[in-house]
């Protein structure tokens, strides 16, 4: 199972970046959470923590040996988070784009992503 957490549901991934994350088998979405830009570390840490809960439960519900979470976000939770999966044996992953930036003439940008793979968040032993 490939649980994403992020603010890109499944469905809207090109078929290149459903390919890899079902190497993991079933892609699942876990709504990134909304985190208010004035809370605390004590409260983002909170939320990583419900968060872990969460994904140990849908987790446990699958019964094969191949999952991640593919998290992408705000980045002091996603260091939270990644760091209690870790901790857990869950392996966590970032996605990879390449960028194409069209400009506009009246100096307005576009940009279009374009996947190209799955990263696995770094270890770090304390």
């Amino acid at each position: 199972m490939l649980i994403n957490c992020s603010n890109h549901p499944v469905s809207l991934w090109d078929e290149k970046q459903k390919a890899a994350g079902k190497k993991y088998g079933q892609l699942y979405d876990l709504p990134f959470p909304a985190i208010d830009p004035n809370a605390d570390t004590d409260a983002v840490a909170l939320l990583a923590e419900q968060y872990e809960v969460k994904i140990r439960q849908l987790l446990a519900l699958e019964n094969t040996g191949d999952f991640a979470v593919h998290l992408m976000g705000e980045l002091t939770f996603c260091f939270a988070l990644v760091d209690r999966l870790q901790k857990a044996g869950i392996t966590c992953l970032a996605s990879t784009t390449r960028r194409e930036t069209l400009e506009n003439g009246d100096g307005s940008k576009i940009s279009k992503f374009e996947f190209v793979k799955f990263r696995e968040y770094a270890t770090f032993t304390k």
